[in-house]
């Protein structure tokens, strides 16, 4: 027999099987350990292949490579052209990815020098203002985990021919 609760429509989603009732979110819930259990140790095995074989002599050549050879309008445009996806979408993306680094992502991988100065030069070019109100706790643990610094304002980017 339902009660008041589950026949009301505030009642949290349910699924009925032979006469049970589960809870989506706990049927997601039982997800949720192997999706984690799988992440790390995959991330893991990556993270001790990248200490164990890449030189640090790749990895700066890498991170001046991009420093150096991607111009600042290109990192511009990539920015802006954020802009031009409807907001639900962004939001909804910009918030999965950050979730998904934030809960995914283990130790390791954040504990590893190596693979942390990666994703920090990468994701140091991501403003502060594209970042949804809903993720700005998230972004925070992501920025302290990996050591991403943030972003000064560079303010519209001149070309190199002025």
């Amino acid at each position: 027999m339902l009660s008041n609760w589950e026949r009301s429509p505030y009642a949290p989603p349910v699924l009925f099987i032979s006469k049970r009732t589960i809870s989506l979110t706990k049927k997601l819930y039982r997800l949720e350990p192997p999706v984690r259990f799988v992440s790390k140790r995959i991330i893991s095995l990556g993270v001790k292949a990248v200490d164990r074989y890449v030189p640090d002599s790749i990895l700066l050549l890498f991170m001046n490579t991009i420093d150096k050879s991607v111009p600042p309008e290109v990192i511009d445009g990539v920015i802006s052209g954020l802009d031009v996806l409807p907001p639900k979408l962004r939001s909804s993306m910009i918030t999965a990815a950050i979730t998904a680094a934030d809960r995914y992502v283990p130790d390791t991988a954040a504990s590893s020098r190596k693979v942390s100065a990666v994703i920090a030069g990468i994701y140091k070019y991501v403003p502060d203002r594209i970042i949804p109100p809903e993720s700005v706790e998230e972004w925070s643990n992501v920025k302290t985990k990996f050591h991403i610094p943030t972003l000064l304002s560079r303010g519209k980017s001149r070309s190199r021919k002025e």
